[in-house]
C-alpha cells in the first residue's frame, strides 16, 4: 500500500541549527509510528493501518549515527522492496542517502530484527519492479507523476539474523503467527479489491506469504515439535494431530499456487482457495497456541 500523499513519514525537513527547536512535525510523527509498531509487535493504525511497514535503521551518510525510519514494502521472494517515493517529493529521503553511502542496515519486521543489505535497483530490473508496484496500487503511480526525479526501488536482502521482537519462546511463537494471520489478511483484502485481473505483485504477495508457511511448519515438524516430543512425551497424540494438520495447510498451499499459476487465473476465483486456506490455518494456530503455550511459558 503507497502511504497516503503528504504522509509525514515520507518527508523530511530540516530545523536550525541555532538555538533548540521544537521537535519538527514530522521527526514525532516518524517517532509516534515507531513507538507504536514496537509495541504491537508490527501493527499500527491511522493511515498505516493494515498495511505493510517496517522499520529500517541506517547510518547517517554524513553523521555516522543511526537513524530509524518506518516505511512501506512490497514482498518479493526472499527478499523486500521499498520505494524511496518521499511523498512525490522533489528529493530522495534522508534514509536513501544513507543506504547509498552504507548498505547494511537493520531491519524490524515486528517478529524479527535482522541485518540486511540493500542494493539499488536500477534499468530494466528498477523500471519493471516500479511498474509492478503502481499497477497494484496507484499511488506509486501519482507519486512518480508529481516529481521529475526517478523515483528508487530498493531490494533489501537479509544477511544476517537477529534477535527475536518478543524474547521469550512463547512470544516468539504468538509473534510469528500473529504475522502469518495479519499477512493472510492483507492479501484477501487486496484480492478483494483488485478487480479482475490478478496483477502481478499481487500474485507474489500470495507466493511469498505460501512459501513462508511451508518453511515456518517445515522448521516447526524438524525442531519444535521434535524437542517438545522428547521434553513432553505426553503430547504425542497433540503433536501427531498438528503434524497432520501441517499436511492439510500443504496440500491447501499446493492448490492455492497451481490456481496462481493457471492463465485465466483471478482474484475472485482465487478468493475461495484463500479462504479455506485462512480457515484451516487459523484453526491450526489457535490449537497449537493451546497446546504448546502454557508449557513455553513455563519453559521461560
Amino acid at each position: 500500500m503507497a502511504p497516503e500523499k503528504g504522509s509525514l513519514f515520507l518527508t523530511t525537513t530540516a530545523t536550525p541549527s541555532s538555538a533548540t527547536p521544537e521537535p519538527h512535525p514530522v521527526h514525532a510523527f516518524n517517532q509516534a509510528v515507531i513507538e507504536e509498531f514496537r509495541a504491537n509487535r508490527g501493527r499500527v493504525g491511522g493511515p498505516f493501518e493494515g498495511g505493510r511497514l517496517l522499520l529500517i535503521t541506517t547510518t547517517g551518510a554524513r553523521s555516522g549515527r543511526p537513524h530509524t525510519n518506518p516505511v512501506g514494502y512490497l514482498p518479493d521472494g526472499d527478499r523486500v522492496l521499498i520505494i524511496a517515493s518521499a511523498g512525490g517529493g522533489p528529493h530522495h529521503p534522508a534514509w536513501y542517502h544513507n543506504l547509498v553511502a552504507h548498505p547494511v542496515l537493520t531491519v524490524e519486521d515486528g517478529t524479527f530484527t535482522y541485518e540486511a543489505r540493500a542494493e539499488i535497483l536500477t534499468g530494466e530490473e528498477r523500471d519493471l519492479l516500479f511498474a509492478r508496484a503502481a499497477e497494484a496500487d496507484q499511488g506509486w503511480a501519482e507519486y512518480q507523476r508529481g516529481t521529475t526525479r526517478a523515483i528508487p526501488v530498493v531490494a533489501l536482502t537479509q544477511i544476517g539474523a537477529g534477535p527475536p521482537a518478543g524474547g521469550d519462546p512463547a512470544a516468539l511463537l504468538l509473534g510469528v503467527h500473529d504475522a502469518f494471520r495479519r499477512e493472510l489478511s492483507t492479501v484477501r483484502k487486496e484480492f478483494a479489491a483488485s478487480g479482475p485481473t490478478l496483477m502481478a505483485q499481487l500474485k507474489v504477495n500470495c507466493l511469498t506469504v505460501c512459501d513462508n508457511l511451508h518453511a515456518h511448519h517445515t522448521m516447526e515438524d524438524r525442531g519444535l515439535f521434535t524437542a517438545m516430543g522428547r521434553q513432553h512425551p505426553q503430547l504425542a497424540p497433540q503433536l501427531d494431530r498438528l503434524r497432520a494438520e501441517h499436511e492439510t495447510v500443504a496440500t491447501l498451499l499446493a492448490e492455492l499456487r497451481a490456481t496462481l499459476g493457471r492463465t485465466d487465473a483471478t482474484p475472485t476465483g482465487l478468493l475461495p482457495d484463500v479462504d479455506r486456506l485462512i480457515a484451516e490455518l487459523e484453526a491450526h494456530l489457535t490449537y497449537e497456541e493451546e497446546i504448546l503455550l502454557p508449557l513455553l511459558e513455563q519453559a521461560a
